[in-house]
């Protein structure tokens, strides 16, 4: 087999050969990684004979002369037609999505590509063109915005918003038995609301594993297209009538569980699940109401498939006897069930539903009270006054064991895990252990599964951030027991998804967040500006070199920030604690020692205390290099200061916090996703750093608005 003749098929498929370090090093895919992602896309290529065969289906698939079952198009520009669309001569009529049609005929020149006449009307309309019939997908030019939350504003004047990050899991109140839930979110959304927040970002509340609750990562979820049942609050599962009364151990683990300053993910969720059942019991006495059938009933098989696993998921351990680490596995990994049970469509599958009614209908029951949750938090932010609300996140993936990759095997990659290659902050490189689409049965099935998660996500928020939007043209795949620096980008096709996303975005007017950190392609980021769907831009990251850029320097088509979940806050930054965290897990940069590290850090502090100085945001002497000398309200307006149409600022921040939520490359050596507040919810805006510090976020943002005020900018110009 002629190395040639892979690198050919990789890339015709789609397979970058080679690929750019964070050094700008050229760096080639070896074709171990070549040949395992190409059969992960249906291409295998071990032998000569494969290889022939696979660039013959290759071929097929990107040659039948069909049209595929959906094609995206711009509103206002003509619709392009794939190059071999075979249907020269043909009439066509398109079947508006809200009713009328419009009749046509293709040119007849022998240019290439055909194009059919543009459409201004956006929505999923029906093509029939020839034989062929498919869906044609018209999306607006951008995504909803920023500003277009803001019905009745000016341009310019009252743009630029500001609001808060915090991580669900983390919120504190009586009787909440150890960690947050949507009441709290609820309570905290109506307090920022107040002090002028226009929006109140989430960690990701995507579906986890209600049987292995010890598996917390928010970005390693079951499912993205359902909501993590362990943020209901078990005293609103039945709103209509007093909650049941927890046993006395129940209520004494709650009262433990409260006062740690870690969560217990385990114990945490087994007590709030406890609490749930007992609820579940009493709704199945009253019997279930019209909401809670047409819920179900609106789910389709996806719910359906979800609740399934999930009461599979619990039952089959115990039922096959298996011992502890089988029971583990299997609790965690649809692909080690018995083969029976590993096609959700199978007889065996069908048995259980049919004999399991209860078990699964407790599954529904928690996605019903999850959705209903989300929906009163979103209402509650909205009613108390901010123009966008919650913003969820989307993460990149769903953990290949769970439910969404049980569900939509057809859809997904098998054997090939998403993860990053190395980069500064992370020099080995990542394997994250999730799932991803293929890119070639995303097209074939009209991008159903896309769509789909597109709206499970989007449903009752005002905003979402897309984690690892760089995804959305190419993915770092890495081949099962390859290493993660053994992969290889895979291209996906970015403008139908961004066309998707626009459409989606629109219909539930939705503001777009990409987080764009990372290895960027050329030319992403002004994709993204076009499609407004804003990037991120982060403290740490806006600098050349060891010199941070002023903050009207910062881009205008990205959110602004000081941190991320997985950077240091800015008071870890300020004493180096990051470093310290760095030093002890062996993840300093190689050849780099500890005291490299601060020496470095200690000529960035001087830079920053540059740009807040140059900036008008400080003054004075260098604060020392300790937590509490942090310089956070100088820091805060500097941010606030930027063109950003929208600052969000992490809780942590706000609360001077040295320890930030996540620590890349770590799973049991740090507290990932552990950390709580100390202080609870009714108090957490209210304490006077906390006002101090909000006070001067507030006044930037509020000066940055007023330069731009139509009557400031008038009054400039008659000057000039």
């Amino acid at each position: 087999m002629s190395p040639y003749n892979i690198l050919a098929l990789a890339e015709a498929a789609g397979i970058s050969t080679c690929w750019t370090d964070a050094h700008g090093q050229l760096r080639q895919v070896s074709e171990t990684a070549l040949v395992g992602i190409l059969a992960s896309l249906d291409l295998p290529c071990v032998s000569e004979e494969q290889c022939l065969d696979s660039q013959a289906r290759l071929d097929l698939w990107q040659g039948t002369g069909a049209l595929p079952p959906l094609l995206t198009a711009t509103a206002g520009q003509p619709i392009t037609l794939p190059l071999d669309a075979r249907v020269r001569n043909h009439a066509y009529r398109i079947e508006f999505e809200g009713g009328g049609s419009f009749a046509g005929h293709l040119p007849n020149d022998g240019a290439l590509p055909l194009t059919l006449k543009a459409i201004d009307l956006c929505g999923y309309h029906r093509l029939f063109i020839g034989q062929q019939t498919l869906i044609l997908a018209v999306a607006p030019t951008r995504c909803f915005g920023v500003a277009d939350a803001q019905p009745g504003k000016t341009k310019g004047r009252g743009a630029y918003l500001w609001g808060l990050v915090v991580q669900l899991y983390s919120l504190r109140r009586q009787g909440d038995g150890g960690l947050g839930d949507f009441s709290t979110l609820a309570s905290l959304a109506c307090d920022a609301a107040k002090n002028g927040a226009a929006a109140l970002a989430i960690s990701p509340i995507h579906a986890m594993f209600s049987a292995d609750p010890s598996r917390y990562s928010p970005y390693s979820p079951s499912s993205r297209l359902f909501l993590n049942a362990m943020y209901i609050d078990p005293g609103v599962a039945m709103s209509d009538e007093p909650p049941p009364t927890p046993s006395l151990t129940l209520l004494e683990l709650y009262q433990r569980l409260e006062h740690e300053p870690l969560i217990d993910w385990p114990a945490a969720a087994g007590a709030r699940l406890a609490a749930l059942r007992r609820s579940y019991a009493r709704f199945l006495a009253r019997g279930a109401p019209i909401e809670f059938d047409q819920f179900c009933a609106n789910g389709g098989m996806a719910l359906q498939d979800h609740a399934t696993y999930e009461a599979l998921q619990e039952w089959l351990p115990w039922h096959n006897a298996l011992d502890a680490l089988a029971q583990q596995q299997a609790q965690g990994d649809w692909r080690r069930w018995p083969p029976e049970y590993r096609d959700p469509r199978g007889l065996a599958v069908a048995a259980f539903a049919r004999g399991h009614r209860q078990q699964i209908g407790f599954h529904l029951f928690l996605q019903w009270h999850a959705k209903r949750g989300l929906m009163a938090a979103q209402h509650a932010a909205r009613a108390a006054g901010m123009p966008i609300g919650l913003i969820t996140d989307l993460a990149i993936g769903a953990d290949r064991g769970g439910s969404q990759a049980w569900g939509q095997q057809a859809e997904i990659l098998h054997g090939v895990s998403v993860g990053a290659p190395p980069d500064l902050l992370n020099v080995v490189g990542q394997n994250w252990g999730l799932c991803a689409y293929s890119p070639w049965r995303l097209r074939a099935s009209g991008f159903q599964a896309y769509i789909e998660m597109l709206r499970a996500c989007f449903a009752n928020t005002g905003g979402v951030r897309i984690d690892h939007v760089l995804g959305l043209a190419r993915l770092w795949l890495v081949p099962d027991g390859a290493g993660a620096t053994d992969g290889a980008f895979v291209r996906y096709p970015m403008q139908d998804m961004l066309r998707l996303i626009a459409l989606e975005s629109w219909r539930s007017r939705t503001v777009m967040i990409g987080e764009n950190l990372g290895t960027v392609p050329p030319g992403f980021d002004q994709q993204l500006a076009q499609a407004n769907l804003l990037g991120i831009s982060v403290l740490w990251f806006q600098r050349e070199q060891l010199r941070f850029l002023p903050a009207q320097s910062w881009p205008d088509a990205a959110m602004a920030t000081t941190s991320t979940h997985d950077l240091p806050t800015v008071a870890g930054w300020w004493s180096g604690n990051d470093i310290g965290w760095r030093a002890q897990l062996g993840l300093l940069e190689p050849g780099h020692t500890q005291a490299d590290a601060d020496e470095l850090r200690e000529q960035e502090r001087a830079e920053l205390w540059l740009a807040l100085n140059e900036s008008a945001c400080a003054s004075g002497e260098i604060p020392a290099a300790t937590s509490t000398e942090a310089p956070i309200e100088a820091v805060l307006a500097f941010v606030g200061s930027t063109p950003a149409p929208l600052v969000l600022i992490p809780m942590e921040d706000l609360l001077g916090a040295n320890e930030q939520p996540n620590f890349p490359g770590t799973i049991d050596s740090h507290p990932n996703w552990r950390r709580r507040f100390t202080v609870d919810v009714e108090h957490l805006l209210f304490q006077p750093e906390v006002l101090a510090r909000l006070a001067r976020l507030k006044k930037a943002r509020a000066a940055l608005a007023q330069k731009s005020s139509p009557k400031v900018e008038r009054r400039t110009k008659d000057r000039s």
